[in-house]
């Protein structure tokens, strides 16, 4: 009876770097000024990708498509999320870049809705191991580095340390909200997705104060979905565009 005592304590006596060390995987439940998160944290020489299109060009659409593809090859997703916006087929509003190859082109021209509102940006997976980093549009289509992968939206949620100058700390515009911050290194990439509508203001405070990231970038708002099957988690939902998730297993 004793040793059952003493073994039904242990989870509470765990150390916070035992804890981290849990089968949660790469996402994990945080707070930041009393709202709701969930970050995923990806490390240079993770297997990062981004999704679009099946082999006959129609979007995978979902996080079930993307895992059944990688089951087949013995893979599987580790975490996933909506990687930025679409247009009603499903096809990337911006640039987009899948294992090398640009299957929709950058656009650096303001316009309307989120996407529009400049400086928007590109998140760039560099080859396996070389890290990350969010820049802002113009700037890449300036001078493109090289991605494996490459997901464009808007708008930027920090940049260079400072928030976008348009977010109103008392804005009433609450959504869900899911982004990407890259660390000073370029060596870690943060997704994080609100658990609860937030404004932009706040969710970009949660990559610059928080996290620490000097910039970052919104994916997508209201649509926003996270596969996270540590945590138990799966969200549904209408069929999506691009998708970014973090792959495991041999195969």
């Amino acid at each position: 009876m004793l040793r059952a005592a003493a073994i039904a304590l242990l989870p509470a006596l765990l150390s916070p770097a035992a804890k981290a060390a849990s089968p949660a995987g790469p996402c994990r439940d945080t707070s930041f000024q009393g709202r709701a998160y969930t970050i995923c944290t990806v490390h240079a020489g993770d297997d990062l990708r981004i999704w679009q299109n099946t082999p006959d060009g129609t979007p995978y659409g979902s996080f079930e498509r993307v895992g059944a593809k990688l089951g087949a090859d013995g893979k599987q997703l580790a975490f996933a999320m909506n990687a930025g916006m679409f247009h009603a087929d499903r096809q990337p509003v911006g640039l987009t870049v899948i294992d090398g190859q640009q299957v929709h082109g950058i656009v650096t021209s303001a316009g309307p809705g989120n996407f529009g509102m400049l400086p928007n940006g590109v998140f760039c997976i560099k080859g396996r191991g070389q890290g990350f980093a969010v820049i802002e549009s113009r700037a890449f289509a300036k001078s493109p580095p090289s991605c494996r992968y490459a997901t464009q939206s808007g708008p930027m949620l920090v940049i260079n340390g400072a928030l976008h100058a348009r977010f109103m700390q008392d804005s009433p515009s609450l959504h869900l909200r899911n982004g990407v911050g890259v660390s000073a290194d370029g060596k870690t990439a943060y997704f994080a997705i609100s658990n609860q509508p937030v404004s932009f203001h706040d969710f970009a405070s949660l990559f610059r104060d928080d996290l620490h990231t000097p910039d970052a970038l919104y994916l997508d708002g209201s649509i926003s979905r996270l596969y996270a099957p540590g945590l138990g988690r799966e969200d549904a939902g209408l069929p999506i565009g691009p998708i970014v998730g973090m792959v495991i297993g041999r195969g």
